[in-house]
């Protein structure tokens, strides 16, 4: 499959994912629904990843659960505790913000030079994202200031997460280079599916399947067969041929398809706030990279040499 395509398609149904889980969450707690999506998820890829298992050294197996637990325990815990507290909207936005995180990294961890043009950028996209942040502060209409602190608790969980997924990228992108993605992705789902389980008891003290609703019932099968297993496969597939830098593009998918299912399944309207903010964070990402990432879509028409 071309890795591009696989990318598009992953990105669709993440675009989607926001809205459809803020609604399984109306009746579902989140690390009860974090864990069966992973953990079925992980059964999913059983057979394939023994098809193609590798043998693994120690080092291997530290990287996947690492990147894993990034991906899965920080990136989708703290998603399902952001959506529960704010806009759907708000998530694939804020986590285009991710260019953030990966220049503040480069400059803190790695020693790199800053450059004003990308400073400049960066610092326009962290405005918009501060203001979609902050945006409740700024909503009328009879919110209370509780709610509003819950809403800007909401967009800083979407924040965590967000960090979670530049980490859990950079490091799967060393593995896959080594470890098919059947195998990484079965291993990252079950073991890291297991760290939520010391969670669920408190969360059934409040709730019980039999309270389960077609709104749960939908939030898992999505998250299971599609948010889960299928889109984590292309996705790891098409990370593990592209470059790292060509992978962010398809990121700006999630927001359109985000908006679009937002109203039909959980009635949210994007504001003045939101355009204005999701504007400066890809008018200061095109500043920085001098256009809005890479596009690699040439590459749908011709093979893709694997990355080295």
């Amino acid at each position: 499959m071309n890795p591009v395509l696989a990318l598009i398609l992953a990105n669709l149904v993440w675009g989607a994912a926001s809205p459809v889980f803020k609604l399984a969450l109306q009746n579902i707690p989140p690390f009860t629904l974090a864990f069966f999506r992973f953990f079925a998820g992980s059964l999913v890829f059983v057979f394939l990843a023994l098809r193609h298992w590798q043998k693994l050294e120690r080092k291997d197996w530290i990287q996947i659960l690492i990147g894993g637990f990034f991906a899965i325990n920080i990136n989708i815990g703290f998603f399902f505790m952001g959506l529960q507290k704010t806009e759907s909207i708000n998530a694939p936005i804020i986590a285009s913000s991710q260019p953030i995180f990966l220049y503040l990294f480069s400059i803190l961890v790695l020693r790199e030079r800053p450059h004003p043009r990308v400073f400049l950028g960066i610092l326009i996209s962290f405005l918009g994202v501060l203001g979609i942040i902050l945006s409740p502060l700024f909503t009328d209409g009879g919110i209370s200031a509780a709610a509003k602190e819950t809403a800007i608790e909401g967009n800083l969980f979407l924040i965590i997460a967000t960090l979670g997924s530049v980490i859990y990228t950079l490091i799967f992108k060393n593995v896959l280079k080594r470890i098919n993605f059947f195998q990484v992705t079965f291993i990252s789902f079950f073991f890291c599916s297991l760290l939520f389980l010391p969670l669920i008891p408190k969360e059934l003290s409040n709730w019980s399947f039999a309270s389960l609703d077609g709104r749960g019932i939908l939030g898992l099968v999505f998250g299971i067969f599609l948010s889960s297993a299928l889109a984590y496969a292309l996705y790891n597939y098409g990370v593990s041929k592209l470059p790292a830098q060509e992978v962010g593009v398809f990121t700006y998918i999630d927001p359109v398809v985000a908006v679009l299912l937002a109203i039909p399944l959980v009635h949210e309207y994007p504001t003045v706030y939101f355009f204005a903010g999701t504007f400066l964070v890809f008018i200061g990402i095109f500043i920085a990279e001098g256009r809005v990432h890479y596009h690699p879509f040439h590459r749908l028409k011709r093979p893709v040499e694997k990355a080295v």
